[in-house]
């Protein structure tokens, strides 16, 4: 008997097809892969380097360590003023992932984040590349708060339990536990910062006021524990990042002091 293709294998020439479905989630997932380098390169940097400085500023003379408020208050300025250095490159983001999902006729078509920066400046303004900034800088300064402050305790903690060494077991345990901290704290905020940056004009007037009005309209019509709504997957994604962000932080730090202050 010859054998039929089945239609589920390939096409009438026997060649295998793949599902517009497959195509859209292998290159949609790159599609703001310059603009998220771009942010990393501007959030990430600025608000590590402005936390460093500042905790090395407030640690005593007998190397004594700021308090666990002085260090979310540390961790909070130093998010803020990142979340304002960086929102251009997110906004660009937000806009590049969203594309895939939209009409065609709606579509910007960003080529990437350069093209896409430059096109919402002339077509838009430059204000529009802020736009969003107050949620993304509350959004900084709580992630902060949480992740830096969470992660600086956690490995003070489990130094002083004697049990640990300052070696990147330590900063690996302390990483994951500040991960943690920072989902559960962030995610509220993140939805609000998400929601305004890639809301539209409704008839004349925006979807949502501001980060309030977005907090309230998710209670309210999705419920309360839609606010952690996926809270595993942001934590699988969250805690690597976080893990990994701290180990090459105290790992270059290292470097750093041996090769420039050493002497």
């Amino acid at each position: 008997m010859a054998a039929t293709a089945s239609p589920a294998a390939g096409g009438m020439d026997g060649e295998p097809r793949t599902s517009p479905k497959s195509v859209k989630f292998l290159f949609g997932g790159l599609a703001g892969l310059s603009a998220g380098l771009l942010r990393q390169a501007t959030y990430t940097t600025t608000r590590l380097g402005i936390y460093t400085v500042l905790f090395e500023r407030l640690t005593g003379a007998d190397g004594t360590p700021p308090g666990f408020l002085l260090k979310a208050l540390i961790g909070m300025t130093a998010g803020a003023t990142g979340a304002f250095v960086g929102t251009p490159a997110e906004v660009a983001l937000i806009r590049m992932t969203a594309d895939g999902r939209l009409p065609a006729d709606q579509r910007r078509g960003y080529k990437n984040v350069f093209n896409a920066l430059i096109r919402i400046t002339q077509e838009e303004g430059v204000p529009t590349l802020w736009r969003g900034c107050i949620p993304t800088m509350a959004r900084g300064g709580v992630v902060n708060a949480a992740q830096l402050a969470s992660y600086s305790q956690s490995k003070q903690f489990l130094l002083d339990s004697g049990y640990f060494s300052d070696n990147i077991l330590c900063h690996f345990c302390a990483s994951m536990i500040s991960g943690l901290v920072t989902t559960a704290a962030s995610m509220p905020v993140d939805i609000a910062k998400t929601r305004i940056q890639n809301m539209r004009m409704i008839d004349g007037k925006p979807e949502y006021k501001n980060g309030l009005d977005v907090l309230f309209k998710v209670v309210r019509y999705e419920g309360f524990f839609s606010l952690w709504k996926g809270f595993t997957p942001y934590y699988a994604r969250l805690g690597p990042h976080t893990v990994l962000t701290f180990i090459f932080l105290e790992q270059m730090n290292k470097a750093y002091k041996r090769l420039f202050l050493s002497g």
